[in-house]
């Protein structure tokens, strides 16, 4: 009878495990989904400013000619 308890408990506590893995990923997952949004942004930001200094800079040189 001990040992169809221990295996009992053993595999429940082994379900526990991976369970609080799954969280931990699930968890992760979301921190890393954020991350590339936010550089995402950054990223766009930043290619709309270079797209303003460019037309900006190609404007200057017109006017110099």
């Amino acid at each position: 009878m001990f040992w169809p308890m221990l295996a009992i408990a053993l595999g429940f506590l082994g379900i526990a495990v991976l369970g609080i893995l799954g969280i931990r990923v699930f968890i992760e997952a979301q921190r890393l989904g954020r991350q590339v949004t936010h550089t995402t942004q950054r990223i766009n930001r930043a290619a709309e400013d270079l797209e303003r200094a460019a037309t900006d800079l190609a404007r200057t040189s017109e006017d110099l000619r």
